[in-house]
């Protein structure tokens, strides 16, 4: 019996999540790179050696372009059979029009977060993509990043009891690459949308979504909220709040972390600690350093999405509506910002 067809799958946007992504599909079996897109032509050789973001490998990047078709055209992308997923990475203000576009060629589509630049664009890919035929899946990969998928199902089995307290912070200094549209915040949102919300989002898979945040937090280089500290009022009780920032001077750098409070134990992950970065403090028994040898959540999301393909089941660890959610709770953020009140849901 012949081994099925691949995925195949079309990467837009020749930036560093395009390179993200290419690391990553190197790892799904079942995908295959099949075309590249971008209007400008950068990249479209397949030298990416130049291309590097704040998370991943940093060995130069070159990919083989011989079975790889090189598209300046979105819409020739659309128009070819042999694609089945598209795969968007470019800035945040062109994802609606460009998934809303795909869904209705009849293409997977699978979108870098924020899914949508507003509220209100969101809502018109979610209904694009419940008319659908395809499968459209917003790239939450913190939900697939082996350590906090780890704490979710701590969280969801209750193994170390209830959650008391929650804190996610993730800060940098401000972006070095795709400047024009990460420090323009009518673009890009500034931290608040593009980098805080992967823990927005994350609090509301692990605690549902909020029924109240409150908010403060400061502009610096984006003219949109650039650090922005939020408390959570969630269904279960627990104390949660997340910080997130590109307002760190240059050398500072990127970290990300975590610390979850429970009845009978204490998880803590601090990227800076490298090998060591999660440690488990429980109740009875001696510090351990927890070591998951899984690939990253880009990886993860990927390989999520293609069996998800391959196997005609509509993704559920991650959907439209949670990628929607995630923006309208930001939102609420900026709200809470902006007026020095809760906002409710």
């Amino acid at each position: 019996m012949s081994a099925p067809r691949p995925v195949n799958v079309a990467v837009i946007g020749t930036g560093f999540m395009a390179v993200a992504h290419l690391r990553a599909l190197r790892q799904v079996p079942g995908a295959r790179v099949a075309a590249l897109c971008n209007p400008s032509g950068r990249n479209l050789d397949g030298d990416f050696s130049q291309v590097f973001g704040n998370v991943g490998a940093t060995d130069p990047l070159r990919l083989d372009m011989r079975d790889v078709k090189a598209y300046r055209d979105f819409s020739a992308v659309l128009d070819d059979p042999q694609i089945d997923l598209v795969d968007i990475t470019t800035p945040t203000n062109l994802h609606a029009e460009q998934a809303i576009a795909a869904l209705g060629a009849g293409k997977h589509v699978l979108c870098e977060k924020p899914i949508a630049r507003t509220a209100a664009q969101g809502r018109r890919m979610v209904a694009a993509a419940d008319a659908a035929r395809v499968f459209f899946m917003p790239a939450m990969c913190l939900r697939f990043w082996p350590e906090w998928a780890w704490v979710k199902a701590a969280i969801a089995d209750l193994r170390f009891g209830r959650v008391l307290s929650a804190r996610f912070r993730r800060v940098a200094e401000p972006p070095a690459w795709g400047q024009s549209n990460f420090l323009d915040g009518e673009k890009s949102g500034g931290a608040l949308l593009d980098l805080h919300i992967h823990d927005a989002d994350f609090v509301q898979f692990c605690f549902g979504r909020p029924t109240a945040v409150m908010a403060a937090g400061h502009t610096k280089v984006s003219g949109c909220v650039d650090h922005v500290v939020t408390q959570y009022r969630v269904a279960c009780g627990a104390v949660v709040h997340a910080e997130g920032s590109w307002a760190m001077t240059a050398g500072f750098g990127f970290n990300m972390e975590y610390t979850v409070n429970f009845e009978r134990a204490t998880v803590d992950y601090d990227l800076a600690r490298g090998a060591d970065a999660l440690k488990l403090f429980e109740l009875g028994q001696s510090p351990r350093v927890l070591k998951l040898d899984e690939p990253d959540g880009y990886v993860g999301e990927l390989r999520y999405i293609t069996d998800c393909i391959r196997t005609d089941r509509a993704p559920s660890i991650v959907t439209a509506q949670d990628g929607l959610a995630a923006i309208e709770i930001c939102e609420a953020e900026l709200r809470s910002i902006e007026t020095g009140a809760a906002v409710v849901f």
